[in-house]
């Protein structure tokens, strides 16, 4: 995996790699390249007997700004021209998008996002894949989806509602307002807060090393049983999200979003 763009793998300690996030958009954002290299990575990483424990988290200031607009803009771009032919295309699209976090959740090893900064959007679906959450202080959290036209479809809606409550849920998806690292953990989108990005690190790293430490096949088991309770629910609702988002995101207020964010403005939105 040493041709990865928007990823990096480190191994800063025995049974345990790290999945770092790159871009290369601004503030880590998730273009074409993360969304190819993102299952095949976690795949390898899974093949990997010698590991018993993994760490997401972003590089610099930030985990993620979520999905990379202007990356995958020239990408997703001819299919709202496209009527029918371009729904299914973006309903193949959002197939091939999940499975990267679909990867992470259901792969043998315990995942341990630990998010420093922003994680907006797509970030928040991706560590909602993931087992343990931790956060630094100056963490904050954002389901804006909403926000740019589109249905969350990429699991987060999904898993959520097992994480911090369906009203909790529903108020993040529909508002897209933020969250800070306080409230995140209060409403228990993550199981600590740390008091900068080192100490984050740190604590991510130990905590690796204790579940490392246990028998592997025992740590696989337990993700198994506990995900055998929501993978139909999830599996659904992301088929439902992507096949509401090959209509929307035909939309004209979909196409205003899209300028609004290119322009810096704030959007106005007609229902249509």
């Amino acid at each position: 995996m040493s041709d990865l763009k928007s990823l990096r793998i480190d191994r800063p300690q025995n049974h345990v790699a790290e999945l770092v996030l790159l871009g290369p958009g601004r503030g880590n954002a998730m273009g074409p390249d993360f969304w190819r290299e993102l299952p095949v990575a976690v795949s390898e990483l899974n093949a990997d007997r010698d590991l018993r424990c993994l760490i997401v988290r972003g590089e610099g200031e930030d985990f993620t700004y979520g999905l990379d607009l202007p990356g995958m803009a020239q990408h997703m771009g001819p299919m709202l021209q496209d009527e029918a032919a371009g729904r299914a295309a973006i309903l193949r699209t959002a197939t091939d998008m999940v499975a990267g976090f679909d990867a992470l959740a259901a792969g043998r090893l315990p995942v341990i996002a630990a998010v420093d900064g922003w994680c907006i959007g797509a970030g928040i679906e991706m560590i909602a894949a993931c087992d343990i959450r931790m956060a630094s202080d100056s963490a904050r959290f954002a389901l804006r989806e909403v926000k740019v036209g589109i249905v969350p479809d990429l699991g987060g809606i999904q898993r959520l509602p097992h994480l911090i409550g369906e009203g909790w849920t529903r108020e993040m998806a529909l508002t897209g307002d933020e969250i800070n690292a306080e409230q995140a953990q209060q409403i228990g989108l993550v199981t600590r807060v740390l008091d900068n990005g080192e100490a984050l690190l740190e604590a991510a790293r130990d905590t690796a090393g204790r579940i490392a430490a246990n028998p592997p096949l025992i740590t696989a088991g337990i993700k198994q049983v506990m995900n055998a309770r929501i993978q139909g629910d999830v599996s659904h609702g992301n088929r439902e999200a992507a096949t509401l988002n090959g209509m929307f995101m035909q939309s004209e207020d979909f196409a205003e979003a899209m300028r609004a964010f290119m322009e810096k403005r704030a959007p106005e939105f007609k229902g249509r």
